[in-house]
């Protein structure tokens, strides 16, 4: 009798997590409140019993990650959305809270949820409602209808929203004054409320390196706007001073380093926000931080990288020599990052006559720097040492060298004097090689003349082997040892074919050699 047994499977947590992914569940689905549906992507909560009086928060936060929508209504007990709470779902796209008791929503509520679209809090209990929550979302839509609004200058900012974005649940927004009468948001008047506006002394900042320079930043506003400066990877030292109005940023020793950067001036209240910001450009002298012996590459290449502001204007130097640059040797600028340049100085098929000691000089109206290089292409034929192998093929697409051409004809090695010097001794390699071809073509054809030209059509030497034009003898063969004077020429007798040095004795036909010689002779009369 068989005996069945049961074999390990899996656990009953494993099935049940294994239903929820096909089905669609939420993983963290034993954790989803008694008034809520959960799933991958949405959460629902829409049940009033038991109700849930926070949001739900999945057991582990990776659960979070791929819920984009989540719906909460009828939840009397729902007074507020803390800090971190709607942080666990950072792809949320849709929050929505309706018919709840809402009263407080945190200003850093959303600071994890860069991915909201869509907010509505429409009828719930909020008195007043900060502009900092949202001022970091890219809405598309803020509903906040039927809520007990304050008439006060911290909702001032929700007309100025919807004005904005041209909404059409402006109508259906009110306020309530002092004297407890619903008022709509659209005409609502509170005084010393305005949106806060920034300006900047400057908006274009140029400066030395090592020098010094002051921003100032003036602002108006009601209530009276908190300045601040945003001076994010500033390497120069700085300070500022926001309590007085205008505001100051003071930067020290600027750096090279800070040229390009944006510095930013933020005025806000409980309006709403201004920023402005200002490009800082740094004037220094050139400074040559990377030069290497060349490499290899589709051409040959000096690599380089120079700093500088405003651009510096490149020249090279052979041997101390102003070098001309050419369609043979030039300069290529690679990459440009703000005031560094990345680039080369490529030669075309350089040789032993090319190397050498390279010094690049740089120079702008602030200064000047020069960096050397040795270079060294080929060893010089006939010293005992190989050619450098030429660089592998790898072409990149370069950019014309936009920093200008400076230039002197008074000594100065050109590479078309290069260039001249190695079309000459590849025309001298080009005609040794034809006439090597020539001279061995010839002498194959004189070996073929001599060792099949000397032989007869029949293979046989000597006088013996011509046949005699005598008509005595109606014989072909019947001469053929006539007059020989070879070696063993009377042997064999007369009818005997000498083949090389061997007689063969020949056997007339008799029917052939029968014919007569009046038959053989043609009839020279025409009868």
């Amino acid at each position: 009798m068989v005996s069945w047994r049961r074999r390990p499977g899996p656990g009953l947590a494993r099935l049940w997590g294994l239903c929820c992914l096909v089905l669609g569940c939420w993983p963290g689905a034993l954790g989803c409140p008694a008034s809520c549906e959960c799933s991958s992507w949405r959460i629902w909560c829409t049940k009033s019993s038991p109700g849930i009086a926070s949001f739900p928060v999945p057991q582990r936060s990776a659960e979070g990650d791929n819920v984009t929508e989540i719906y909460i209504a009828n939840q009397r007990n729902l007074e507020s959305i803390n800090d971190n709470e709607v942080g666990f779902y950072v792809g949320l796209k849709n929050l929505t809270v309706v018919d709840s008791g809402l009263r407080f929503v945190s200003r850093h509520a959303f600071v994890k949820n860069m991915n909201l679209q869509y907010i509505n809090l429409s009828r719930n209990k909020l008195s007043s409602l900060s502009k900092k929550p949202f001022r970091h979302l890219g809405l598309s839509d803020l509903i906040l209808v039927d809520n007990p609004f304050k008439c006060s200058c911290e909702i001032m900012w929700i007309k100025k929203f919807h004005e904005t974005k041209f909404s059409t649940e402006i109508q259906d927004l009110y306020c309530i004054d002092d004297n407890n009468k619903r008022t709509a948001l659209l005409d609502m008047k509170v005084p010393n409320c305005d949106l806060p506006s920034a300006n900047l002394s400057s908006y274009n900042i140029t400066v030395v390196e090592g020098k010094s320079i002051t921003l100032y930043c003036d602002t108006t506003g009601g209530p009276p706007p908190n300045v601040s400066w945003v001076v994010t990877n500033l390497v120069s030292n700085h300070e500022s001073d926001t309590n007085k109005n205008p505001a100051s940023l003071t930067i020290k020793n600027v750096s090279s380093m800070d040229s390009g950067l944006s510095i930013s001036c933020v005025a806000e209240n409980i309006v709403g926000e201004d920023q402005v910001s200002a490009e800082l450009t740094v004037f220094f002298a050139p400074n040559i931080t990377f030069i290497e012996s060349p490499t290899p590459d589709h051409h040959w290449c000096i690599p380089f990288t120079v700093k500088g502001n405003p651009k510096p204007t490149l020249q090279w130097f052979y041997e101390g020599a102003v070098l001309n640059e050419s369609e043979y040797i030039c300069t290529k600028i690679h990459v440009i990052n703000q005031s560094e340049y990345h680039g080369c100085l490529q030669l075309d098929n350089p040789t032993h006559l090319n190397n050498g000691a390279y010094t690049l000089l740089a120079k702008n109206d602030y200064g000047e720097d020069e960096k050397r290089v040795d270079a060294h292409f080929m060893s010089v034929p006939g010293d005992g040492s190989g050619p450098i192998l030429d660089p592998d093929v790898y072409e990149y697409e370069t950019t014309p060298n936009d920093l200008g051409d400076a230039t002197n004809n008074s000594n100065q090695i050109t590479s078309t004097d290069v260039s001249n010097k190695e079309n000459e001794d590849s025309i001298t390699v080009y005609v040794v090689v034809g006439i090597a071809a020539l001279v061995c073509t010839g002498l194959v054809i004189t070996l073929i003349i001599l060792k099949f030209g000397r032989h007869s059509k029949f293979g046989m030497k000597g006088p013996s082997s011509v046949i005699s034009n005598d008509d005595d003898s109606a014989s072909p063969l019947h001469h053929i040892s006539n007059g020989s004077n070879t070696p063993s020429s009377s042997e064999g007798g007369p009818d005997a074919v000498i083949i090389g040095m061997t007689k063969i004795p020949v056997i007339e036909n008799p029917q052939y050699f029968g014919i007569t010689n009046s038959q053989l002779k043609p009839d020279t009369c025409g009868n």
